[in-house]
């Protein structure tokens, strides 16, 4: 397999003016968070950038900067900011390090609108429509000198994009940013020239096109990116249809190249995450197309997999594959594309911790990629050992073998022991999250070819004691067991219809008898469980201590928990205890201290665990160097598992 296997993915396009040598093009996806509060570029900012440089796209968008003095338009604490000459330097050294690498280079312009002003308190919008989400400002509604002041500043960001060298700018219109807010009813109730009807309410892009297109001139790119569907219709958004229209008011005002994006921040359906399947949206791409006809159309939401981009752009769906997330966990990507080897991809889980950092204004991090926005910190290199020594890695899970391949690159002797029949480890049972899960095993299948590209020894069906490693005789023992379900202390607990959870979930079959089944323990593993068995027919029932079933899950996946539980009819009792199993039932004690009874053909134990620590004892004294990591340590997510056991290989 080669590049001719992708060759309208590798053909040449054009933009505007423009010849580019693929039809590859980096979003600007978000802001990182890795520049200075004021907006200015910072050094860890600029390696990342020297990152996304080599990528391999030819079109690149840096990331968003918000374009007004007052700091209305600042959507995230450390956002860029090209409201002033005195940025301008700085963005100039991302133009040209993109044109280094032989790109376009393109600005992204973004206000932040109806979740911007976040260091003043408040936001701005064409009404006052209130806020769905707490954590973003009241909003005031703009008066019409205003909405002329905030067309003058993206023209005026778009002149100094020009002096900072770049090919082109691109306004952002989605997920609830200012002119998204112009063009849905939900935020627009304006009764002047801008409110109404799609027209009207698409007055305000048109004239920041026109604005930003006489700012650049006729040789400079403009380009808009437009929902293709706002998936907020419980709120009265944007139908698909007038979405579809608003792309083709677009197209006829003068922009280059329209970028779809789906969804608004606000939307109780996922649009990015694994629940999501990676050919969603095309449909919307294939009528956008028809609306917009010979404008070049940028697309990508969620779609991660090379053969159906190369698909789509093959038939015509779209023009230019858009990709941001996938080249965030794997930026060697496009190349492992181009040479061959695709299925060597380390791929995006789709867990969203890039989202939920940002939501807590924290820099960008990713599950997969420990390197991720520590590009500048040379601990997180991966160099050469000044010492070659032999590593013993116990346990095949995720930070196991993240552990044994950072090793290894460095040029030690590595051999992972595992226990069970199978690599894996917690990746296993996730992989069955009805929401997606399965990409786990991609993962999975990723360290699998990396185990074998380094050469690195395997032992299955190999517990590890103090005998193995006296024989193995390592210099270094890194001990990434994991964590184990812990038995509540209670009369029955041994009775034969009691089951462990990573068990059920490993289980080849669906499970045997009864319907009723109750699940000590809630968080990710028994909400995980719970919906698998209710997936099954079964009637499960989480007892959960903690005041939050979803006490563990990260904030961009408990909605999607949430209306699993409400969508299959999941019982969940919290600040609960279990007291007895006895006779075909759990007896409980609820959050108002009520005994209950609760009929129960199997019991699950999903909670709490405990970190699998004996070997860290025993080991001691059989190794020059002992680490412990991931769920052996403390149990937590995986993303922890895998930093763990990367900047443990990586420092051995």
């Amino acid at each position: 397999m080669s590049e001719g296997n992708f060759s309208h993915i590798f053909n040449k396009g054009r933009i505007g003016k423009f010849e580019v040598p693929n039809r590859i093009k980096y979003a600007a996806c978000c802001v990182s968070n890795f520049n200075t509060r004021d907006g200015f570029l910072t050094e860890r900012e600029f390696a990342r950038d020297q990152v996304i440089a080599q990528t391999g796209a030819s079109i690149m968008t840096n990331q968003g900067a918000y374009p007004d003095p007052l700091g209305e338009g600042k959507a995230y604490h450390s956002q860029l900011c090209i409201n002033d000459d005195k940025y301008i330097l700085g963005l100039k050294r991302i133009a040209d390090l993109f044109h280094d690498h032989q790109a376009l280079a393109v600005q992204q312009i973004l206000h932040g609108g109806r979740y911007g002003g976040i260091d003043l308190g408040y936001c701005v919008q064409p009404s006052d429509t209130p806020q769905t989400l707490k954590h973003f400002r009241p909003p005031r509604a703009m008066s019409r000198e205003e909405i002329e002041k905030a067309i003058f500043d993206h023209a005026r960001a778009a002149e100094r994009a020009v002096k900072a060298g770049y090919d082109g700018v691109e306004v952002t219109s989605f997920l609830g940013y200012l002119m998204s807010c112009f063009l849905s009813p939900f935020t627009n109730k304006r009764t002047d020239a801008y409110g109404g009807s799609v027209e009207k309410r698409a007055r305000f892009m048109v004239e920041i096109i026109q604005a930003l297109r006489q700012a650049v001139g006729p040789e400079r790119l403009v380009i808009i990116r437009l929902n293709g569907t706002e998936l907020m219709d419980e709120y009265g958004g944007n139908t698909e249809e007038e979405c579809l229209e608003i792309m083709r008011i677009a197209s006829v005002s003068g922009v280059d190249m329209i970028s779809m994006v789906i969804g608004w921040h606000e939307s109780r359906q996922g649009a990015l995450g694994r629940d999501v399947s990676r050919t969603e949206w095309l449909y919307l791409a294939e009528k956008a197309k028809k609306y917009i006809g010979d404008v070049p159309l940028a697309f990508g939401p969620r779609l991660s997999d090379p053969w159906e981009a190369e698909r789509a752009i093959a038939s015509g769906v779209f023009d230019y594959w858009e990709i941001c997330r996938p080249l965030l966990s794997d930026p060697e990507m496009i190349h492992k594309i181009r040479n061959g080897t695709p299925e060597r991809i380390k791929p995006c889980i789709g867990c969203m911790l890039c989202l939920a950092k940002m939501f807590y204004n924290q820099p960008y991090i990713c599950s997969v990629n420990p390197r991720l926005g520590h590009e500048v910190e040379p601990e997180y290199s991966v160099t050469p050992a000044a010492v070659r020594k032999k590593v013993m890695v116990v346990g095949a899970g995720p930070g196991g073998l993240e552990a044994a391949i950072a090793a290894a690159q460095r040029g030690h002797e590595v051999t992972v022991f595992e226990a069970t029949e199978a690599l894996g480890g917690g990746l296993l049972p996730s992989s069955k999250d009805i929401s997606g899960g399965e990409v786990l095993l991609e993962l999975l299948q990723y360290y699998k070819y990396r185990l074998e590209d380094l050469g690195i020894a395997v032992r299955l069906n190999t517990p590890v004691n103090t005998r193995i490693a006296a024989q193995f005789d390592p210099d270094v023992v890194i001990v990434a067991t994991g964590a184990a379900i812990k038995k509540p202390d209670i009369p029955g607990i041994d009775s034969e219809i009691v089951r462990d959870a990573w068990k059920v979930l490993t289980a080849d079959k669906d499970q045997d008898g009864g319907p009723h089944v109750v699940i000590l323990g809630g968080g990710k593993i028994g909400l995980t469980v719970a919906e698998v068995l209710a997936r099954q027919g079964k009637k499960p029932v989480i007892v959960e201590a903690d005041k939050r079933v979803d006490h563990d899950v990260s904030m961009t996946f408990k909605w999607r928990h949430s209306a699993l539980v409400k969508k299959l009819n999941i019982q969940v009792f919290t600040e609960a205890s279990p007291l007895s199993i006895a006779n075909g039932s759990v007896k409980i004690r609820d959050k108002d201290g009520k005994e209950q009874d609760l009929p129960a053909d199997m019991v699950i134990l999903a909670g709490p665990v405990q970190p699998r620590q004996e070997l860290v004892k025993d080991l001691e004294y059989f190794c020059d160097e002992l680490y412990v990591l991931g769920d052996a340590m403390v149990p937590r997510s995986l993303y922890n598992a895998i930093h763990d056991g990367f900047k443990t290989g990586a420092r051995i």
